[in-house]
């Protein structure tokens, strides 16, 4: 039986990321040639400053999860005001998403118990970042979910763009500061983008379901049948 586009589709946009993560993984705990790379790099990145400490404090939970509640919170009443079936599944499929987080990461900073850069104390359990995830979960999720209720193109251009500043404006500074190695960021960049799919996934599986409030049927069906001249094909 042939495979459907967006399955392979799916398919690459989580295997990659699973297949990546666990090969930084292997390479962490085996203390392989890319953690090497991974240090050398570190060395010639890192330097301490009160800006790169600001952009780490973007993956603090105090400031990424209000953000991502707040947008959960505009897209269950949304749902809800627009009479969508089964409105709350989106928001809650986003904060599931976030409460993996450290569900994830907590059990893989103590099994792989990876040391931090020499810019921090020395301590243990710093692979993977999981300040670095949870700005790509909060900061992603928020972003995902409003997309496809905002009309504007404008505007999803605007916050398409403000989600990448603040991953990557988080990632910068975590490594910049030392606070992480770059495999720590980047092994959660994949994390973040297999739980980000899931949220997608089942924000485009909702159904539609009643007519938005307001809406008459008559008025439904009129602007979804057979275009008129006057507004041309759909």
């Amino acid at each position: 039986m042939p495979v459907s586009a967006p399955l392979r589709a799916l398919s690459v946009l989580v295997g990659l990321p699973v297949l990546l993560f666990a090969l930084i993984t292997w390479q962490v705990v085996a203390d392989g040639p890319l953690v090497g790379v991974d240090e050398r790099l570190s060395g010639a990145l890192v330097h301490p400053d009160r800006f790169s400490e600001l952009l780490s404090d973007l993956g603090n939970v105090q400031v990424a999860v209000p953000v991502l509640v707040v947008a959960l919170a505009y897209v269950a009443w949304h749902g809800r005001a627009t009479g969508v079936d089964l409105w709350w599944l989106p928001p809650l499929a986003g904060a599931l998403a976030m409460v993996l987080v450290p569900a994830l990461v907590a059990p893989l900073k103590e099994w792989t118990d990876r040391p931090g850069t020499p810019a921090v104390p020395p301590a243990t359990g710093y692979y993977p970042s999981g300040h670095t995830a949870t700005a790509v979960v909060a900061y992603g999720t928020a972003a995902l979910l409003l997309l496809g209720r905002l009309r504007s193109p404008a505007v999803r251009r605007v916050l398409v763009v403000l989600c990448a500043v603040l991953v990557l404006g988080t990632s910068y500074g975590l490594v910049r500061r030392g606070y992480h190695w770059p495999l720590d960021v980047v092994a959660s960049w994949c994390l973040g983008v297999v739980l980000l799919t899931g949220v997608r996934l089942v924000d485009r599986r909702t159904p539609p379901g009643r007519t938005p409030r307001g809406v008459s049927r008559s008025t439904r069906r009129s602007s979804s049948g057979t275009p008129s001249s006057s507004n041309g094909p759909s």
